[in-house]
């Protein structure tokens, strides 16, 4: 029986599954966060991620995790490939292996490994996409300061400035203001800010602010559904950048989204009939992105197939 592995590395956990010849996922195991490597200790902490979701995949699968070799095996990591090529290849025993980014395993689980583009919106934002011909393409993704429109931090950043407007009596009503204290403590909005700029409050406790957002809308919040409005459109605008690159005009593209910002029903909603009005096919994810990568590793070695018994990824 040939094996296969896949695994999906972030920055909140480590996802591996291991699937038989036939497609049939046989285990799955979660380690902890492995997208630091760069000092000894972040290395430390990446092996004992990789190795302790293999470990368990390997142990549901009735697999020696000493001895286990896979025919194929691709792991996708937040942050890129560049500097856990050389680990991995020292932690696993695999025939072949391929080492590559978060993006292409989540767009081949959102599409079960067909061609399209995906939207991944959590703190940050980036699109990805690859055709029937095999290029691939992404745009976003340059980070907080210059770019991750439509992602969880733009999102509160936005909301943040909306109500310091609102507090210093330059700008309109919103909700937000009172939303942001009730749910920090803070004495007003200026405190809060300077609370942001804190280590209390790190890039992604501040992304998870946009739930607020969220509900304000939802409640009639002019500002806050604005702001949904055009995260929705950034994120649309960056796949479309993408879609541009790999289909022909007119050519119709599936399209997927994984993220946090996409629990907003009114940012989805509207991100779908953005993207479904200029001619593409919006779906929700198929697999989860480990699930990608174990598609990655089956089609590494050249062998196709559809999933099976494949399990619901945690978040």
């Amino acid at each position: 029986m040939k094996y296969f592995l896949g695994v999906d590395g972030g920055q909140s956990s480590t996802t591996a599954v291991i699937g038989d010849e036939l497609g049939r996922v046989i285990g799955m195991g979660r380690g902890g966060p492995s997208n630091h490597v760069g000092a000894a200790e972040g290395r430390a902490k990446f092996v004992n991620a990789v190795e302790e979701c293999v470990n368990e995949a390997c142990a549901q699968a009735g697999l020696d995790a000493a001895s286990a070799r896979f025919t194929s095996s691709c792991l996708g990591f937040s942050g890129g490939p560049a500097d856990k090529e050389s680990i991995v290849n020292e932690i696993l025993s695999s025939e072949q292996t391929l080492v590559t980014h978060d993006g292409l395993i989540a767009l081949s689980g959102a599409t079960a490994g067909q061609p399209g583009l995906i939207a991944i919106a959590g703190t940050g934002s980036f699109a990805f996409g690859r055709n029937a011909a095999g290029q691939t393409a992404r745009a976003g993704g340059w980070g907080y300061v210059f770019g991750d429109e439509g992602g969880g931090f733009f999102i509160a950043r936005q909301a943040l400035r909306a109500a310091l407007r609102f507090e210093e009596g330059w700008g309109p009503h919103t909700a937000l203001r009172p939303m942001f204290l009730d749910a920090t403590g803070a004495a007003d909005i200026n405190t809060l800010l300077h609370r942001f700029y804190t280590t209390e409050f790190s890039r992604p406790r501040i992304a998870e602010f946009s739930i607020l957002i969220n509900a304000a809308a939802t409640r009639g919040d002019e500002i806050a559904r604005t702001i949904l409005d055009d995260a929705a459109r950034q994120l649309v605008l960056i796949v479309e950048a993408v879609r541009q690159q790999l289909f022909g005009p007119g050519e119709e593209a599936l399209a997927a989204y994984v993220g946090g910002v996409f629990r907003s029903k009114i940012l989805l909603d509207r991100f779908r009939a953005l993207l479904e009005g200029a001619g593409n096919r919006v779906s929700a994810p198929i697999h989860g992105p480990a699930a990608g990568a174990l598609l990655e590793a089956y089609r590494a070695a050249g062998a196709a197939c559809t999933l099976s018994n494949v399990p619901e990824e945690k978040s």
